[in-house]
């Protein structure tokens, strides 16, 4: 599902077990409502959102989590403005309990001009988008966070492929962390995610859970040129709506 206008509406959403659903923000169209999307906020996320030294920034942010608040109100029967948050390691947002009995899990992550909004219902969900940049030193950045494994399969790119392989192992890396919700506690170098082009069960291994490959499939997502992505989904027996 694409949302690329500012004066998009949505009817009540259903959400089947078996489903994850997967949404995709154009930002660049979205941020012209951004009057309209300060309204939906929360005291906190307009503090944050006020904080943003660039209009780019803050426009970015506070679409992302207005969009957020409204389809997460269509699949609650809830007005947007009156879902609470609470926040787990990392800032991963959850819903407060009085909010969550219809069991909602969800994430989101912006970059650029591409949010990633996606939910599931009973099973914990990561999604991770970047965008891909050459102003960094990829080698030195890998040996401070990435496993040897992934220093070693990054270092076997070419220079002209190593950004984009890079921000491929970041994004699953990162989806991986968030589907979990262990935030910081679980270090980035503490599993090995492999550096392949559109890899599926990208995750290879984790030495803190010898289960982990078959319970949390990785894999990434398409949302065009010069973006990185990918997702993360607890268990099997779902099917992905985009």
């Amino acid at each position: 599902m694409i949302i690329s206008n500012p004066d998009f509406r949505l009817e009540p959403l259903v959400l089947p077990g078996e489903e994850v659903h997967l949404w995709r923000v154009d930002l660049a169209a979205v941020a012209d409502g951004e009057l309209r999307w300060l309204k939906i906020l929360s005291p906190d996320e307009q503090t944050k959102a006020a904080r943003f030294r660039f209009a780019r920034d803050r426009r970015r942010f506070a679409s992302t989590r207005a969009v957020l608040r409204t389809v997460l109100g269509a699949y609650l029967g809830s007005e947007p403005e009156k879902i609470i948050f609470r926040y787990a390691g990392k800032g991963k947002p959850f819903l407060k309990p009085r909010n969550s009995a219809e069991s909602i899990d969800f994430n989101v992550s912006h970059s650029g001009d591409v949010a990633l909004l996606v939910f599931a219902r009973g099973r914990p969900v990561g999604v991770d988008v970047e965008q891909i940049r050459d102003n960094l030193d990829p080698l030195a950045i890998a040996r401070r966070y990435f496993s040897t494994h992934e220093q070693s399969q990054l270092a076997a790119f070419g220079p002209g492929e190593r950004c984009a392989a890079f921000f491929r192992c970041w994004t699953r890396k990162e989806a991986y962390i968030k589907a979990r919700g262990d935030g910081l506690s679980l270090p980035l170098d503490s599993f090995d995610v492999s550096l392949e082009a559109r890899k599926q069960n990208a995750l290879l291994g984790c030495r803190t859970d010898d289960t982990d490959i078959t319970l949390w499939p990785l894999e990434d997502i398409e949302v065009g040129k010069g973006y990185a992505s990918a997702l993360c989904v607890r268990g099997h027996g779902w099917k992905l709506k985009s």
